[in-house]
């Protein structure tokens, strides 16, 4: 059963102001997922936990990420209400990141520091964020179906919102670098510190995003059409009868993986593996993501449909730096103008996602060395290091075999009338 929205203005191209205000929505979950990935298993490890420690802690994250996705999901399906779970998410993700960075609160409290109490405190820390962010993170993604009906807004609005996740990024990376150079950490209580002040700043910069989110974005129609009719709610089973479904789930869950893993790996690579500076650790991911920028900004100018999405994540594949923006878009062909179940792929995929890169990231961190063995100026494991292996094997697999899956695709490009002038100069 196929639920449509006939007004005429959802197939008209999305303006420029509306695309700003919608892009920058995600920038606070952006940016603390900047550095979750990048820093919470360096952090947790150079505090004190163990290897396996810290990946429990990352799981748990994950576990939890993955399971709010879902139950996130068909609660605005059923009720909508996409603004009000941004900001009731946001708020979550706002207040319970900087316990993840700051400290463990319990082991204060309770005048003790051993592994199993920091271990459960910095866990349940982490569920809790993850619950706040997979509630913004379905809302806004799942708003860009019900925003427009024109294939190319829909692009149009996912490049934008990738734009802003690479100026998330390089926010990040920059408080990071400025950080690391004029903080000297010595101590535990000194590491601590470094990094309270990077999600503190993080947090602030987030939420005057959020704050632009939502002054300049109405609230989307999901559930009435142009007459006002309330349309039925897309059974889970109407999905899973379709192979595109399957397929553009398998392409996301492996495109996160690429990006994750990668992110997650990259400043143990830059400091025990190849023994650069602690800027370095900011300054690496800082590079590649001005690259990512500005193919994002390119990208922006396409008309895009549904062999071009095919043609250039396939490029994506190879490169690894278009893959952010045409993923998340095979969404928006999956879903097409069903909207009533819009957030439930969105959020299923989401699910995927975060359960299989929790899964990988904790069996490649269980089997990570404490401590590098070095001789000389040179790490002498070379040939057995997880780092070089997760930074360098996990995600060539995963971006072949991504490509393999998306040249099997049959897209379908909706009928609507295309931008006849691009969104930015």
């Amino acid at each position: 059963m196929s639920n449509r929205i006939e007004d005429d203005s959802f197939s008209k191209p999305v303006g420029r102001w509306s695309v700003f205000y919608y892009g920058v929505g995600h920038m606070l979950n952006d940016i603390t997922a900047a550095c979750w990935f990048t820093y919470l298993l360096l952090f947790l490890t150079d505090i004190g936990l163990s290897q396996r420690d810290a990946a429990t802690v990352m799981l748990s994250g994950q576990i939890a990420d993955g399971l709010a996705t879902i139950f996130v999901g068909e609660l605005i399906d059923r009720f909508g209400h996409f603004k009000i779970w941004h900001g009731a998410g946001s708020m979550l993700v706002a207040v319970s990141f900087s316990s993840v960075f700051g400290g463990c609160l319990p082991c204060k409290a309770l005048a003790t520091f051993s592994s199993t109490v920091e271990t459960i405190s910095y866990s349940t820390f982490a569920a809790i964020f993850n619950v706040g962010w997979a509630a913004t993170q379905v809302s806004h993604m799942s708003m860009v179906n019900c925003i427009s009906l024109n294939s190319t807004s829909r692009v149009v609005l996912a490049s934008c919102r990738n734009a802003f996740t690479m100026v998330a990024n390089l926010s990040l990376y920059g408080i990071a670098l400025i950080v690391f150079d004029i903080s000297i950490a010595k101590t535990y209580a000194d590491i601590e510190n470094q990094y309270r002040w990077i999600a503190y700043l993080s947090i602030f910069i987030g939420c005057c995003f959020v704050g632009i989110f939502h002054f300049g974005t109405n609230e989307p129609r999901s559930k009435k059409g142009i007459h006002g009719n309330i349309h039925a709610r897309i059974s889970w089973t109407y999905w899973f009868r379709k192979i595109l479904y399957y397929q553009v789930a398998l392409v996301y869950v492996l495109t996160r993986l690429v990006l994750n893993v990668s992110q997650a790996y990259l400043a143990f690579y830059v400091i025990n593996d190849l023994l650069m500076a602690q800027s370095a650790k900011a300054l690496v991911p800082a590079i590649i993501y001005i690259c990512s920028f500005i193919v994002s900004v390119l990208l922006q100018e396409i008309a895009w449909n549904g062999q071009r999405l095919k043609a250039y994540y396939a490029a994506g594949g190879i490169l690894w730096m278009f893959c952010g923006v045409t993923a998340v878009s095979m969404q928006s062909i999956v879903i097409g103008e069903d909207l009533n179940g819009c957030a439930f792929v969105c959020g299923s995929l989401s699910f995927l996602d975060k359960i299989s890169c929790g899964l990988a990231l904790f069996v490649l961190q269980s089997y990570q060395s404490n401590s590098p063995i070095i001789v000389g100026n040179y790490s002498t494991n070379f040939n057995f290091s997880v780092t070089r292996y997760g930074l360098g094997l996990v995600p060539a697999f995963c971006s072949a075999l991504a490509v393999a899956v998306t040249c099997t695709m049959e897209l379908q490009t909706p009928l609507s009338k295309p931008l006849m002038e691009p969104l930015l100069e």
